[in-house]
């Protein structure tokens, strides 16, 4: 039931945004913003690099989102947008260092993205789907437990979130099964 909302929540967003209102091309971005960024990174991009890549990849979302005629598909197109993008930033980047690549190391940078990255990345954002749609407690308890760098101890969690140090362990273990529940859904 949530994977058929969430494809249609997409298809709207995708169908809104081809109409080229800002609001709703914005809307897009920042939903896959985690996703554009993450592949760059994924490719050895500098953070300033991923930012401009990002960038890039944003323009050509949006120029290209009126032709766009899959909208089940759009996930696995941005995906290939960007990693296509990523690759012409680090062939640039090697041709810039003066190496010059061999016929080997050549076919070794493929145009397409490899499915494990694909995969990855795909795993990736329902995880981040997935825990946007937590209540507020839940996603910034998991937020802070388990994506923070570094990690923090129950102690400061709790004093974030105002909650009795004991009672972390009991609210953290029902928001994993609810993100758990979630993922399920999803096919995770």
């Amino acid at each position: 039931m949530r994977q058929a909302s969430h494809a249609f929540r997409v298809s709207f967003a995708v169908r809104t945004a081809r109409g080229a209102t800002h609001v709703s091309s914005a809307t897009l971005i920042d939903k896959y913003r985690n996703l554009i960024y993450s592949i760059p990174i994924k490719y050895g991009a500098t953070p300033e690099d991923a930012a401009d890549i990002f960038q890039s990849v944003c323009v050509e979302l949006l120029s290209e989102l009126p032709r766009l005629r899959k909208r089940a598909s759009f996930r696995s197109w941005l995906i290939t947008v960007t990693a296509h993008q990523a690759f012409q930033w680090k062939r640039k980047t090697r041709r810039r260092a003066e190496e010059e690549l061999t016929p080997a190391e050549e076919e070794r940078l493929e145009t397409d993205p490899s499915p494990d990255l694909v995969e990855q990345v795909q795993r990736e954002q329902v995880m981040r789907e997935a825990v946007a749609e937590l209540s507020p407690r839940c996603r910034e308890m998991i937020t802070l437990l388990f994506f923070h760098e570094p990690q923090l101890p129950y102690r400061d969690v709790a004093r974030q979130l105002g909650l009795a140090v004991g009672s972390i362990g009991f609210i953290r273990g029902r928001c994993l099964k609810r993100l758990q529940r979630m993922l399920e859904d999803r096919g995770f």
